[in-house]
C-alpha cells in the first residue's frame, strides 16, 4: 500500500468548506479503490490557482523532500495550478523527489499518451481561467458605467445601498473636517486628538495616522475612481470639494520636505529659497547647549556644504514677519480693490462660460429622447432582454447627467461679491494665517540682509457653502495661478531680524 497525500483548495470566498469536503470525499474515495494510504492532507481556502502563492501548497512542496510519501492526491488537476508553466516546474519538484501527482477525478494512464492527455487537460484549465478573468473584467467594466460599486471594503464616509455606493452623511462630514483642518495647517496628531476629544473614533478606536493620511490622499473623495487605466465619476459620490481636495494635495507634497519636523507646523514649508544659490531653505531642529529644542530654516545648500554661505534663521521670527508684511500689505485700500477687481473679472468670465451646462443640457435632451423613443417601441411589443437592458442604461445615464446639472447650476448660482472679497483678504490672515500664506504666497527669496516676498493668487472652486467661515472664503480667490505671474513683490531690510542662536551646535 503506497503512502499519499491529499492537496484541496477552493479560489473564491463565494465557494465554502463544502467545496473542500467534497474535494476530500472524491480523493478519499478513489484512495480505498486503488489501496493508497491517505497519511496527511494540505488545504487552501480561497486561494487562486493561478499563482503557486499559497501557504499548504509551499508546505507540500517542502514536505515531498522528506520522502514520507510517494503520491499527491488531488480532485482535478486544476486543483494543483492552472498555470501550465508552473505546473511542469511543481511536478518536476515532485518528481525528483519520487512522487507523482495522481487526478482523482480525470483518468490518465501511465503512458506516452498520457502525458498528451495529461498536457491537454493543463492547457484547458489555464485557458479557462484566463477567459474567467476576461469574463468577470468585463463585467466589472460594464457595472462601473452605470455608477455600480465592485465590492471589497467601504471606504469611510460610504455606504452600499442596491449595488451602490451613497455618501454617509454623518462620516462624510468628519471626512470634510478632516481636509479643512489639515488645509487650515494643523497637523494630523491635533486633527487625530480633535477628533478623539469629540468623542468621534475609527473602528472604535482613535483614528490611527496610517488611516488619516490615507482618508487625506484618497482621490475617491473627488468623485474620481481608476480602474483598468480608465477614469469613473460616477461610483463614488464626490465629498470632497475639488478645490479643497487639490489643495490638501499639494500640502501633503510640500509637506514632505520637512518630514523629520512633522510635529511642528512650519508656515513657509516649501515656499522660501536662497538669494544666493538658489536652493531651497527647509526646516531645520537643532539643541542648544542647555537641550532646549528650536526651530529653523537652513539653506539646503549650505546643509549639503556646496559653499554656500547663508545664515539660518529663527523659524517664529521669519514666519512673523511675513505674517505682518501680508497683513500690511491687505491693509492696503489700494492693494485690496486692485486684487478684488482681478478676482471678480475671473469669476464673472468663469460664470458667464455656460459651455459646460449647455453640453449636460443637450446630452440630458438626447437621452430623454432615447428613452421616449424607446417607450413607443415596448408599447408597439418590441420588448427583448435587450431593450431591458437599453432601458436600464438609459435610465442611468439620465440620472447621471441630472445630477452633473444640479452640481454645474449651483455652481454658477454661487455668485461672488467685491464686498466678500476684500473682507475675506482683511481676516482670513489674522485667522488662518498658514492656509491663507498658501493661498497667497508663491515664493519667497531669503538673503541675510532682506527678503523678497512674490505673492500671487491660487486656484480654487467654489465650495457647497456653509457656516464654516473659512473654508467659505477661502473659495473667492479662484484660477488666478494659472493666468498671472506674481504681481507683487515686498522687499524689507532684514537688520533687525534674530539669527540663528550661536550657541546651537546644528547651525553655525
Amino acid at each position: 500500500m503506497k503512502a499519499a497525500v491529499i492537496y484541496a483548495r477552493y479560489s473564491s470566498e463565494r465557494q465554502t468548506e463544502q467545496s473542500i469536503e467534497g474535494q476530500l470525499r472524491v480523493c478519499n474515495d478513489y484512495a480505498e479503490r486503488n489501496d493508497l494510504k491517505i497519511v496527511g492532507t494540505y488545504i487552501d481556502r480561497a486561494m487562486t490557482g493561478k499563482n503557486d502563492n499559497r501557504k499548504d501548497f509551499q508546505r507540500m512542496l517542502r514536505d515531498c523532500s522528506k520522502h514520507e510519501w510517494e503520491i499527491v492526491l488531488v480532485y482535478k488537476l486544476d486543483r494543483f495550478s492552472r498555470n501550465k508553466y508552473e505546473m511542469a516546474i511543481h511536478r518536476k519538484t515532485l518528481r525528483d523527489n519520487g512522487v507523482r501527482l495522481v487526478s482523482a477525478m480525470e483518468n490518465i494512464p501511465d503512458s506516452p499518451e498520457g502525458i498528451i492527455l495529461e498536457s491537454l487537460i493543463e492547457a484547458m484549465a489555464e485557458y479557462y481561467s484566463v477567459e474567467l478573468a476576461q469574463k468577470v473584467r468585463r463585467g466589472q467594466i460594464e457595472n462601473l458605467k452605470k455608477g455600480k460599486w465592485l465590492g471589497g471594503q467601504i471606504l469611510y464616509g460610504y455606504k452600499a445601498e442596491n449595488k451602490r455606493l451613497v455618501i454617509d452623511e454623518e462620516k462624510a462630514k468628519i471626512v470634510v473636517y478632516i481636509y479643512e483642518q489639515y488645509f487650515a495647517g494643523k497637523i494630523v496628531p491635533d486633527i487625530i486628538a480633535d477628533l478623539t476629544a469629540k468623542g468621534i473614533y475609527h473602528l472604535g478606536k482613535p483614528f490611527k495616522k496610517c488611516v488619516m493620511y490615507y482618508i487625506l490622499s484618497n482621490e475617491k473623495y473627488s468623485g474620481i475612481f481608476h480602474y483598468q487605466g480608465e477614469i469613473y465619476d460616477n461610483v463614488y459620490p464626490k465629498i470632497v470639494p475639488d478645490y479643497l481636495f487639490k489643495a490638501v494635495q499639494s500640502m501633503m507634497a510640500k509637506n514632505k520636505l520637512g518630514r523629520n519636523s512633522k510635529d511642528m507646523v512650519y508656515y513657509l514649508r516649501g515656499k522660501v529659497f536662497c538669494g544666493y544659490c538658489g536652493r531651497r531653505i527647509n526646516a531645520e531642529t537643532g539643541t542648544s547647549m542647555n537641550g532646549e529644542i528650536k526651530y529653523y530654516y537652513k539653506c539646503g545648500g549650505r546643509k549639503d556644504r556646496n559653499g554656500c554661505t547663508k545664515k539660518t534663521l529663527r523659524k517664529d521670527e521669519l514666519e512673523q514677519l511675513v505674517i505682518d508684511t501680508t497683513i500690511k500689505v491687505l491693509d492696503n485700500n489700494d492693494n485690496l480693490s486692485a486684487i478684488a477687481d482681478k478676482i471678480m473679472a475671473v469669476h464673472e468670465a468663469k460664470m458667464h462660460d455656460r459651455s459646460v451646462l449647455n453640453l449636460l443640457l443637450q446630452e440630458e435632451q438626447a437621452t430623454q429622447k432615447a428613452i421616449d423613443n424607446m417607450l413607443t417601441a415596448i408599447q408597439q411589443g418590441i420588448i427583448t432582454d435587450s431593450t431591458k437592458k437599453r432601458m436600464e442604461d438609459l435610465e442611468d445615464k439620465l440620472q447621471t447627467v441630472r445630477q452633473k446639472i444640479l452640481a454645474e447650476q449651483a455652481t454658477i448660482e454661487n455668485q461672488l461679491t467685491k464686498e466678500k472679497i476684500i473682507d475675506y483678504l482683511k481676516s482670513g490672515n489674522k485667522k488662518k494665517p498658514q492656509a491663507m500664506l498658501n493661498l497667497l504666497i508663491n515664493k519667497i527669496i531669503l538673503y541675510d540682509d532682506k527678503i523678497e516676498i512674490h505673492y500671487n493668487y491660487t486656484e480654487n472652486n467654489d465650495p457647497d457653502g456653509d457656516d464654516r467661515d473659512f473654508v467659505l472664503y477661502a473659495a473667492l480667490i479662484q484660477d488666478i495661478k494659472k493666468q498671472t505671474k506674481p504681481n507683487l513683490i515686498v522687499q524689507l531690510s532684514l537688520s533687525w531680524l534674530p539669527l540663528a542662536d550661536s550657541n546651537c551646535r546644528h547651525c553655525g
